[in-house]
């Protein structure tokens, strides 16, 4: 059996991927990634405010040093505070890619097409295989139009396939009116791969202080319903690669990634909690089941269970909600 997949114009050997997190803080500790068997790493984010911050001396256009703005800027953390500066990062990319064999995929973390794109080029030059763009924002602002939020995640995207040659993957919320309509959009935009999806942070109340607290909680399975979906709508109708991120745990979780479309799957929290040696328990899982009912490579099984064929996908739907609102107390 073979256990190859296709992820950004890279041949990798199964379809594990180890996503963003606090592991690509360091060399040792990515090596450690490659080490466990990660077919590919992704780098934590460069935000678009450290990289404004470093170069323009604002963030989100707030001049750093006027007061008027301090009070807003309080709420973002101090450089110091990030792991590595927008130098170092570029630094920090050249050291990795000497040291590992395996792709190595910067990361971008932002919401406006403006001038911290251009740091794509950096990490380009920097050696970097491939870049994931990392779109999120909660959009506060009332008077801002789904249209016009949909536009500038596009320009992004556009922009940065301008300035760079390297392979681009989008991750991005699902809260989009028409989710589909967007997928279409960043393909049409150049997006080498879309991955599904970036969490919702969301942060909490302390009822003592009466303060907002933001806290970090690590995903679990019950999170991977809505990838799946997404997964299964888009699979064969879109041309970039999807990833799956966020609710992959177990090895049946990766597999029910595959079996709706997904060509790699990325994963975090499981790696966080039970290690990087983790990624051999999802491969042995894979083999296994392959193994179980005779599969030879993953591409004969990817999207088995997608809507790619469906006459109409959105009946499949409807129809998978209905049946879901009567299966409580059958």
């Amino acid at each position: 059996m073979r256990t190859e997949t296709s992820y950004l114009g890279f041949r990798l050997p199964h379809p594990f991927v180890a996503g963003a997190s606090p592991f690509g803080y360091h060399l040792d500790t990515i090596k450690r990634l490659e080490d466990a068997g990660a077919a590919a790493v992704v780098l934590h984010s460069l935000f678009e405010e450290q990289v404004t911050a470093d170069t323009d001396g604002r963030i989100r256009r707030m001049d750093l040093l006027d007061r008027s703005f301090a009070e807003t800027l309080a709420d973002f953390p101090d450089r110091d505070d990030y792991a590595l500066s927008p130098d170092e990062y570029a630094e920090h990319i050249s050291r990795v890619k000497h040291a590992v064999r395996i792709p190595i995929i910067g990361s971008l973390n932002g919401t406006s097409p403006e001038s911290w794109l251009r740091f794509a080029r950096v990490i380009e030059q920097a050696g970097a295989d491939a870049l994931e763009l990392n779109l999120y924002e909660v959009v506060a602002n009332l008077a801002i139009p789904a249209a016009a939020i949909e536009s500038s995640l596009v320009g992004i995207v556009s922009e940065v396939k301008r300035i760079v040659k390297i392979p681009v993957a989008v991750k991005v919320l699902p809260y989009f009116t028409a989710f589909g309509d967007m997928a279409r959009q960043l393909d049409a935009a150049g997006a080498d791969a879309l991955v599904l999806f970036n969490r919702f942070y969301q942060a909490d109340i302390d009822i003592k202080s009466m303060t907002v607290t933001p806290q970090v909680s690590l995903s679990t399975s019950s999170e991977l319903l809505l990838r799946l979906r997404w997964l299964a709508i888009l699979h064969g109708r879109v041309r970039p690669a999807l990833a799956a991120a966020g609710g992959v745990v177990t090895p049946d979780d990766g597999i029910k990634a595959i079996l709706a479309g997904a060509d790699v799957v990325q994963m975090v929290s499981a790696l966080l909690r039970h290690g990087p040696t983790h990624l051999d328990t999802m491969r042995t899982g894979l083999e296994s089941w392959m193994d179980w009912h005779k599969i030879t490579t993953l591409d004969d099984v990817r999207g088995r269970v997608s809507l790619q064929r469906s006459q109409d996908p959105g009946a499949v739907e409807r129809a998978h909600y209905i049946h879901t609102l009567h299966s409580w107390g059958h």
